[in-house]
């Protein structure tokens, strides 16, 4: 009978370390879902604050702005435009695709 209470005192006893030890892992990684969970909030804001900067950096007034401090540019006006006429330059880009367009399709390996 001695034996018998020393064994179920051995395996309440084993019963009470693990249900200590599981309560403390339970806890533990609640904590660290807490956290995370934190984490990811606070970098969604961060995603949602840049994107609202990134759109503001990119409104067209700011970057002719930019363009015109920084980069000189200025806007074309027919005063400053250079039209360049090629008339053998299109003339053969119409001559080669009308070619391209005469061609064969060999796609069946080359069998007539």
């Amino acid at each position: 009978m001695t034996r018998l209470n020393l064994v179920l005192l051995l395996a309440v006893l084993a019963s009470a370390i693990y249900l200590v030890h599981t309560q403390y892992e339970s806890r533990r990684l609640f904590t660290e879902l807490d956290r995370a969970t934190a984490e990811a909030r606070r970098l969604e804001t961060e995603h949602q604050r840049l994107q609202v900067e990134k759109r503001a950096q990119a409104t067209p007034l700011r970057v002719e702005k930019i363009a015109r401090a920084q980069l000189n540019m200025r806007t074309a006006t027919p005063a400053i435009t250079q039209y360049v006429s090629d008339p053998q330059g299109v003339a053969a880009v119409a001559a080669t695709a009308a070619a391209a367009n005469r061609m064969p399709d060999r796609t069946d390996g080359g069998q007539p």
